[in-house]
């Protein structure tokens, strides 16, 4: 199999940073939460997808050998993110639980950059561990920079009905994750309000 050939899972690609994209790979289709890692070829599709953004460069080969364990890991990792996520957007302390499982994921693949001189000067990427490894425990790493840094306070969660994404806040008016969810939220305001303006049915 070719690597463009992977089936995803569906989940939006919004350019967020990889741990809030990785956290929205449980998304909603009308209402209806989705899983976008239900599979191991799902999670395949979706590093191949992001890896142009990922702090570990991942090959096809590597994208062809993620396993049962690796979306293990991943499903854990989002699961984590995102009661993270919960917990910022309400200011509240998240629980100790998620911060451990993104602790011990950030630490699971050591990796370091040597320098590689010819023909130019440059910095590569090695790890100790598998490459998936490593790109999960990078992401990982990331959602920790993340939650510790001053970026935390532009995270927000879409008011759109139904939908579950979260995202950075690049302008204080931005509500949705999306130009699709600012219209649907649009057009639910509009229709309560028309609702809200129409007398019932018998009155003068």
């Amino acid at each position: 199999m070719d690597v463009a050939d992977l089936t995803g899972g569906g989940a939006p690609q919004l350019g967020e940073l990889p741990p809030i994209e990785l956290g929205n790979t449980t998304h909603a289709v009308r209402g209806q939460v989705l899983d976008g890692l239900r599979t191991v070829e799902h999670l395949a599709a979706w590093l191949r997808d992001v890896r142009d953004r990922l702090a570990v460069p991942l090959s096809d080969a590597d994208l062809l050998g993620v396993t049962g364990d690796d979306l293990r890991h991943a499903r854990e990792l989002r699961e984590a993110v995102r009661a993270l996520a919960a917990a910022t957007v309400a200011g509240q302390e998240p629980e100790p639980g998620s911060v451990a499982t993104l602790n011990a994921h950030a630490a699971r693949a050591p990796r370091w950059h040597e320098l590689r001189t010819g023909p130019e000067p440059q910095a590569v990427v090695r790890t100790a561990g598998r490459a998936v490894d490593a790109a999960l425990s990078a992401l990982a790493e990331d959602a920790v920079t993340l939650f510790a840094g001053p970026r935390r306070h532009e995270l927000r969660a879409c008011q759109a009905p139904g939908c579950v994404l979260y995202f950075l806040r690049e302008s204080a008016r931005r509500e949705w994750c999306s130009a699709g969810c600012g219209n649907r939220a649009r057009a639910a305001r509009h229709y309560a309000k028309v609702r809200g303006t129409k007398k019932p049915s018998g009155t003068a």
